[in-house]
């Protein structure tokens, strides 16, 4: 395995030339909202989602593809920290704190003994850091808070597999966290063995604060959120199915960065017979083994599971914490075309046949 020279890591004031000093914050002081963020006036009402919206013409889905492991051992990545307002369901926009500007973050990937040289350069307006949760580094190191126009090499090696969360740690990291300064990074577990699609969710929750403005503190702090999401757009991939086909191999990796809420991943017409969680098998396939209905996160945990998918249809993605499917944890995998032909289960009434509502293949928002 490759050693990592960690007295190369410095931190590099772009305007000023000073080195930026870590700060330690006191309880009272991790209390209160992040210094030089936008004020959320009590007079200002917090945004409100509209079940019954669609998204705009022109709208996107974050796909959730994941490619392959790159083949080098070394990954060099530079990440950008920043504050910009983007939509997080349709017509709801908030101030959202970034990683290269997505929320949630960009997906890393790696194998077990590579090395990430990871460049954070602040763009915002406020003091950002990041804490990679598959590195065994000092927290008053590589983690420190910089300041805008400062950036900081945070190098580790990926020493164990799993998927993981990084984020901001910058107190009070709530704030950050709430307000989706987070991302995952997969370290594949040796002997890996390949499928036929594989695709990763993010899962958190959403504290709306006024339009435009960032998440509120108060109700991160109360846990009152009002939206939980996959891959940061309230119900995506039910306005936007994710097209597999009846009998692939499918892997999807989770992972629930909350903050606080936790998660029971399930897709509603499948078992997985495969399950992995927090570093470790938990089933994998073979004779006289059962099958699993949901794969249970606490933040920050993730996972993978896998699957197939025996016929065409639709097929639920959801969080079994149905409270939260009501909130924007509900999406759909599309099996085959929409409409192909299988064979459908009969419905009756007063022993005549009735047309099933749902024959077309078209998902229901």
């Amino acid at each position: 395995m490759m050693s990592v020279r960690r007295a190369r890591k410095s931190v590099v004031a772009l305007a000023t030339g000073a080195v930026a000093a870590l700060v330690f914050v006191s309880c009272a002081r991790q209390a209160t909202p992040q210094q030089g963020a936008s004020p959320s006036p009590q007079s200002t009402p917090a945004a409100t989602i509209d079940p019954n919206a669609k998204p705009s013409e022109g709208w996107k889905p974050r796909d959730p593809a994941l490619p392959p492991a790159p083949s080098a051992r070394e990954h060099s990545i530079t990440i950008e920290a920043t504050e910009e307002v983007v939509e997080v369901a349709p017509g709801v926009t908030q101030e959202m704190w970034l990683f290269n500007h997505t929320y949630p973050g960009p997906v890393l990937r790696g194998k077990v003994g590579d090395v990430f040289k990871i460049r954070l350069v602040n763009k915002g307006k406020l003091g950002h850091s990041i804490d990679f949760h598959a590195s065994k580094v000092a927290w008053d190191d590589e983690m420190r808070t910089i300041q805008p126009g400062e950036e900081i090499v945070y190098e580790f090696e990926a020493k164990h597999a799993g998927i993981y969360m990084y984020h901001c740690g910058t107190p009070p990291a709530l704030h950050h966290i709430g307000n989706g300064m987070f991302g995952a990074i997969i370290i594949d577990p040796p002997g890996l063995p390949p499928v036929d699609k594989e695709f990763v969710f993010v899962q958190s929750e959403l504290y709306l604060g006024p339009q435009g403005q960032p998440g509120s503190y108060t109700k991160m702090r109360d846990f009152q959120f009002d939206t939980v999401v996959f891959n940061g757009y309230y119900k995506q991939y039910l306005f936007s199915p994710i097209r597999v086909e009846p009998g692939e191999r499918i892997r999807v990796w989770v992972e629930n960065a909350g903050p606080s809420e936790n998660s029971s991943f399930h897709i509603v017409g499948t078992i997985f017979d495969t399950v992995y969680k927090e570093g470790a098998y938990v089933l994998q396939p073979g004779s006289g083994k059962g099958g699993a209905q949901a794969l249970d996160l606490q933040p920050s945990q993730g996972g993978f599971v896998e699957f197939t998918f025996d016929e065409p249809g639709q097929y639920l993605i959801v969080t079994h914490k149905f409270s939260n499917v009501d909130k924007g944890a509900v999406g759909v995998f599309q099996a085959g075309e929409p409409g192909a032909p299988r064979k459908e289960a009969p419905v009756t009434k007063g022993g005549q046949p009735v047309q099933s509502p749902t024959g077309t293949g078209e998902a229901s928002h």
